[in-house]
């Protein structure tokens, strides 16, 4: 057996450090580009990360690189290896048998009458995965080699690799029940019918190089998924035992990244595999276990998930705390892939100095693995520069000006700040409104076209002039105006033209907040977003989107929402400081919030909406810390909200969330309307609300799939919407897509917002008629 190595990552970015990957595989959707051409530019974007990881110190040879590429999704790659597809996508197998790339990508974004797989958050991360579904009838056989061959093209480059899968018992915990399975039916009873596709994946591996396989079993860390402790713990012993036994397979790393293995930690130490990786982040040091002793322990020290330099004399002094478990070996690592951060600080030249000297992203974390696995190998004296290094930037920040202010921190709270008057007392002050039955919205971002990315773009070079760029937003929302009153929506948004993200706009507006040049990451498919950067104390310097809501009110007799994003999803989808609790840091945002919403109102917007997306990914994974999440999260929101009068509409939004999973803190949130993620998964959210006991307030469950570029049939957004009005009160139900339009085009948006219009049409239509 070949020694695992000192020091490695358990991913890398794959979407490329320009974003080649997006633009390749865009241009291949559009039709610009063949198959070959896509598979050569990835080609090329593999070769130059695994030369790039070398020139960072990893070896060449030694499997310390991981080959953890996917042109769309990890969870997808892994379905899709073991041939755990939707009947209605069966047809799209090749001839042998295999699934090639369209068919994969047709999978991810569906087509025609076909839906794409459903999509959801990736632990508590702001990466979206697909959930594969999976039926007693699915049959799972060995349907992509694509890992295989790129194990064995970086063995043609020089190149020993390590292959990097989602696991067995990750992959069937995470999916659903396939339609037309038995109620109650569990994906995970299918175990034993995968594992031998799994035995002859690490067959071909091990045959095309492989001297390592990292198996990424997530899953086992969670207290949140619908298989308990117990089920997970019962699954990754039998899938070990068998994978572990196969005779020709390559040596097991299992990697547990996001949080602590508590107890299913003794059954991955009794398993047949070589190596198991623990994230020491989000975890601690775990008991000793029986056989350990001839394992690699591998301490993720490295944060995967934040992008600050951190304590690096800590992360030392952690991994020696695991040396006494009594493995055979300990390695350092990060805590989780890499993919959650961008790709190198040193492509941020207009970022302050001081603030680039307290953060390490992808290249820097690996420079960082690097220093550990040295100072493991020879002592913490071969590494004291860089410790001390570590620990100097580290000092630094505490004490930078800004990241504590003392004006924020004067502002003092009491209890009414948390609350607004009650919701029968609003619901009966918002009649005043005037809007129909089944009031039609969208969500609040249109189309970002090129014309708008041109007029940023050349706005931020100086090209363009403040007034003629804002003369250009004008137009732009008189335009999206015009078109949702010709198309009969009942509430307006203005469309977000001026708007590049929708945490990032916020955050080039309130202080104590840094945003990147080149600082992608990838959020799901080909789609990336640059978190910003959160370092300091947080205050609103002035008005953010109030001129923009008032112009875009004065064109139209009709009720235009004023557009936030919530304080829990600017801490979401942000690089968030990590020396004061997130609560702290939420309620800064809040007041900033605050303050924004009391000048809408005084600017005559009756309806504000306040996005909180994320407010399910940020739930911890284990049981005992998320009460504590939920009250700080449920009172940041009620802290931005609170101040608002009660003939004002507060609106929420929430994507991908498992409504019945956090439904007392929607509850708790007390927005007079929720919209939430509904058409993917085919309103599913409706049974949901059921199962929890009823939503006595406003529900807005999306009707149109805006993350694919399917335009839904009037026919099939009638459905959706029939089913919600047979299952929740006539009063509460609103019509909206599922998300914001911004990544669609207009051709598609005009007309699924027109079915959705013609469909709610004929619903109102038989409601007046029963009435």
């Amino acid at each position: 057996m070949t020694a695992f190595p000192a020091g490695t990552i358990l991913g890398y970015p794959r979407i490329g450090r320009r974003r080649e990957l997006k633009k390749a595989v865009e241009a291949f959707w559009a039709g610009r580009t063949d198959e070959a051409q896509l598979e050569q530019t990835a080609a090329e974007l593999r070769a130059v990360t695994r030369d790039r990881l070398a020139a960072l110190g990893l070896g060449r040879d030694d499997s310390s690189i991981p080959e953890s590429f996917s042109y769309y999704d990890q969870v997808l790659d892994a379905a899709v290896t073991v041939g755990a597809i939707p009947a209605r996508f069966e047809d799209l197998r090749d001839e042998d048998g295999t699934i090639g790339l369209p068919a994969y990508f047709t999978i991810a974004r569906g087509e025609g009458d076909r839906a794409p797989l459903e999509m959801t958050k990736w632990f508590d991360s702001n990466y979206h995965y697909l959930v594969p579904e999976i039926g007693p009838d699915t049959t799972f056989s060995l349907s992509s080699d694509r890992l295989v061959r790129e194990v064995a093209e970086a063995a043609e480059a020089g190149f020993r690799t390590r292959p990097v899968v989602v696991g067995p018992v990750t992959l069937l915990a995470l999916a659903k029940a396939a339609d037309g399975a038995p109620e109650g039916f569990d994906p995970l009873s299918r175990l034993d019918d995968v594992l031998p596709v799994y035995v002859e994946l690490l067959a071909r591996l091990r045959a095309a190089g492989a001297e390592w396989v990292q198996i990424d079993e997530p899953a086992l860390v969670s207290e949140s998924l619908p298989a308990s402790v117990a089920q997970l713990s019962d699954a990754a012993q039998r899938a070990l035992a068998v994978l572990g036994g196969a005779a020709d397979r390559p040596s097991i790393f299992v990697a547990a990244p996001y949080a602590s293995l508590d107890s299913v930690f003794p059954v991955l130490a009794a398993a047949p595999v070589e190596a198991i990786g623990v994230d020491l982040v989000r975890g601690t040091v775990p008991a000793a276990a029986d056989g350990l002793a001839g394992k690699t322990l591998v301490g993720g020290v490295i944060d995967g998930h934040n992008i600050w330099r951190g304590d690096l004399a800590g992360a030392l002094d952690t991994l020696e705390q695991l040396r006494g478990l009594g493995a055979a070996a300990v390695a350092a690592s990060t805590s989780t892939s890499l993919l959650h951060v961008p790709h190198d600080v040193t492509d941020e030249t207009k970022l302050d100095e001081r603030l680039v000297s307290w953060l390490a992203f992808a290249d820097q974390k690996v420079g960082q693995v690097v220093t550990l696995a040295r100072g493991l190998a020879e002592g913490r004296d071969a590494v004291a520069t860089e410790l001390d290094a570590a620990s100097a930037a580290l000092a630094d920040r505490h004490s930078a000006p800004g990241v504590r202010d003392g004006a924020v921190r004067a502002r003092e709270l009491v209890e009414a700040d948390f609350a607004r008057d009650t919701y029968e007392a609003r619901e009966a002050a918002q009649v005043a409104l005037g809007l129909p039955a089944l009031p039609l919205t969208t969500i609040g971002s249109f189309p970002q076209t090129g014309d708008i990315r041109r007029a940023r773009a050349q706005f931020t070079r100086g090209e363009l002039s403040q007034e003629d760029y804002e003369d250009f937003l004008r137009a732009e929302i008189d335009r999206v105006i015009t078109l949702q009153e010709d198309l009969g929506l009942d509430v307006l948004v203005h469309g977000e033209p001026e708007r590049n993200d929708m945490v990032q706009y916020f955050a080039e507006n309130l202080d104590g907040f840094a945003v990147t040049e080149n600082g992608w990451v990838q959020s799901y498919g080909s789609r990336a977003t640059r978190p910003s950067i959160l370092w300091g104390d947080v205050s609103r310097p002035a008005p953010i989107t109030v001129d923009w809501a008032a112009y875009a009110q004065s064109l139209s007799a009709k009720h235009v929402k004023g557009m936030l994003t919530g304080p829990v999803t600017i801490l979401a989808w942000s690089f968030v400081r990590d020396d004061q609790p997130l609560g702290e840091t939420a309620n800064q945002v809040a007041l900033a919030l605050r303050d924004e919403i009391a000048d809408l109102e005084a600017a005559g917007i009756q309806i504000i909406q306040v996005d909180e997306p994320a407010l399910r990914e940020l739930l911890p994974l284990k049981q005992a810390d998320q009460p504590a999440y939920l009250d700080w999260s449920v009172r940041s929101f009620r802290l931005a909200t609170g101040g608002a009068a009660s003939a004002t509409q507060v609106h929420t939004h929430l994507c991908y969330s498992e409504f019945g999973v956090v439904i007392d803190a929607i509850r708790g949130l007390d927005a007079d309307v929720t919209s939430i993620e509904a058409a993917r998964s085919r309103m599913e959210v409706v049974a949901d609300i059921a199962a929890a006991g009823g939503f006595d307030h406003g529900i807005g469950p999306g009707v149109y799939d805006i993350h694919s570029p399917r335009v839904p049939s009037t026919a099939e957004v009638e459905s959706l919407l029939r089913r919600a009005v047979e299952e929740l009160p006539l009063r509460q139900v609103w019509v909206n897509p599922d998300c914001g339009l911004k990544t669609r085009g207009y051709d598609e948006t005009v007309a699924s917002l027109a079915n959705i219009v013609e469909a709610t049409r004929r619903v109102r239509e038989d409601i007046t008629v029963s009435a």
